[in-house]
């Protein structure tokens, strides 16, 4: 196994002495600028790399930032919005020569424990949260560690810390009725005790409601009266905004709300396709079926075509996100278009900012927008309202 070089190594090839090769890679005083080029010149030639770990217990930064993701282990390999978004957050971080430490939890408490793990062991600088929970104990815990953080997907700060780009406003209209809270977690075995300092939480957003708005005001343009929602995880926090939005647009163009509503899944193919099977044999059918992603669309699109119901002659179809799955299936699917990586690469920029001492803020994506395709039409003419 080859051996990773060390100071003494880069000391000897460069002929200086190891304080001064410290003083070199740390940036500090005490070697003139044609020593510190010589000795970085070696070192890489070398390939030496800094010990993060070391770094972290001499209390420097670990040069790592960690994502943690509670979600069905099932879920994951079928749904698109997660590669995008960690592309984009990768992009930058790349960029930045910071690592990304990412790992899959069970639920919201084993989140809260890696956290705290990861704090006590320094084991990064700051955190990216995603899947914002009503009642959720995240926010706290990391602001009671110190440990800072980006919230992706939930309102933030108050307006007057905002930066970046898209209007930004009181969180509180973003909110909608909270299902039953996330437990809090418990508290890791042989944790130091936590920092005094509040650490800053920043907030990316996107406009769930606005984007529920659009796809409202498409079928009613079309002349649908009977929709249904087949929505995602009811405990995040966007989940509920969606649903939340949807009965106000309904309620705004006088619809009935029996028959416009949603129901929850967990965003698999499965389980979109199951619902799918519910509602549409039901006795007043809907017309029209919005997904929360695009695998769910495309399966409910799939059953649609098993029961008979042409697309979109009897049964109009949107797509939350889109991606090649919505522009390759027959007929190609109605979507809601928006950057998901620029989400993240959003995201990892905010992140970036506030390790660098910037204020905390909130910033919002673009809002998504509407792409019309194949798969809604008009309803039958013999529907009823």
């Amino acid at each position: 196994m080859a051996r990773r070089p060390t100071i003494k190594d880069i000391a000897r090839r460069a002929g200086v002495s190891e304080s001064a090769v410290s003083f070199a890679l740390n940036d500090r005083p005490g070697v003139s600028k044609d020593t510190r080029a010589r000795i970085r010149r070696v070192a890489e030639e070398l390939g030496w790399q800094a010990n993060s770990a070391a770094r972290a217990l001499s209390g420097e930064r670990s040069g790592a930032v960690g994502l943690v993701l509670a979600r069905p282990a099932h879920t994951l390999g079928v749904e698109s919005f997660f590669l995008q978004l960690v592309s984009g957050i990768q992009e930058v971080l790349a960029a930045a020569r910071t690592a990304l430490l990412f790992q899959v939890v069970e639920d919201v408490d084993a989140e809260c424990a890696v956290y705290r793990r990861w704090w006590a062991e320094r084991r990064v600088d700051g955190v990216l949260v995603v899947d914002p929970r009503t009642g959720d104990p995240r926010p706290a815990l990391l602001a009671e560690l110190g440990l800072p953080a980006v919230t992706i997907g939930e309102p933030g700060p108050p307006a007057e810390h905002a930066k970046g780009p898209g209007p930004v406003r009181d969180p509180r209209s973003m909110s909608g009725p909270a299902p039953s809270a996330v437990p809090g977690s418990s508290p890791a075995a042989l944790s130091p005790a936590p920092s005094s300092a509040p650490s800053p939480v920043s907030s990316v957003r996107a406009d769930d409601a606005g984007a529920m708005a659009q796809v409202l005001d498409h079928l009613h343009g079309l002349g649908h009266r009977r929709i249904v929602h087949i929505a995602g995880l009811p405990g995040l926090a966007h989940t509920v905004r969606r649903m939340e939005s949807l009965r106000v647009e309904a309620e705004r163009r006088g619809l009935d709300p029996g028959h416009v509503r949603s129901v929850v899944t967990d965003y698999s193919d499965a389980e979109g396709a199951a619902a799918t099977r519910r509602v549409l044999a039901e006795p007043q059918a809907p017309t029209a079926l919005v997904y929360d992603n695009d695998v769910m669309a495309v399966a409910g699109s799939a059953v649609a075509a098993e029961l008979g119901i042409p697309v979109p002659d009897r049964l109009s179809i949107v797509a939350w996100d889109d991606s090649a799955l919505c522009r390759v299936t027959h007929p190609r699917l109605t979507a809601l278009v928006r950057d998901t990586a620029g989400f993240g690469r959003l995201a990892a920029e905010e992140l970036l900012s506030v390790l660098a001492g910037g204020p905390p803020g909130v910033r919002e994506s673009e809002r998504p927008r509407l792409e019309p395709r194949d798969s809604t039409a008009p309803p039958p003419a013999h529907t009823d309202s």
